[in-house]
């Protein structure tokens, strides 16, 4: 069974977001892991700027290899239905784990600007 983990809200600098959840929800997170019934685990988290990539980027990719055969991926986005489609797929995709997946709904595609 997949779980999810939702992570609310994290401070605006990636320096300081990487350090709350590690305070904040990485032991969270490793008790639902451990859990026999744990066959993956989403950890979702909010939208944020690209400088937020690369710590959750590697959360993800470490924290999976740490749980293995237990499935992680990290997931960003407004609630929705686009994140609720990757949930659905990440739940039926055993291959899938160590991924930082970015979750883009159709408000977010039509705020761009386009091209000049």
């Amino acid at each position: 069974m997949q779980r999810v983990l939702e992570v609310p809200a994290l401070p605006a600098a990636a320096l300081d977001a990487a350090g709350a959840f590690m305070a904040f929800y990485l032991e969270a997170a490793r008790r639902l892991i451990a859990a026999p019934e744990t066959g993956a685990l989403a950890i979702l988290m909010p939208p944020a700027p690209h400088d937020h990539a690369d710590w959750r980027r590697a959360l993800a990719r470490d924290l999976a290899r740490e749980a293995a055969p237990t499935r992680v991926n990290v997931v960003a986005g407004r609630p929705g239905e686009a994140r609720e489609t990757v949930l659905r797929f990440l739940a039926d995709a055993p291959g899938v784990t160590g991924q930082y997946l970015v979750c883009h709904d159709d408000e977010d595609a039509g705020s761009a600007t386009p091209p000049a």
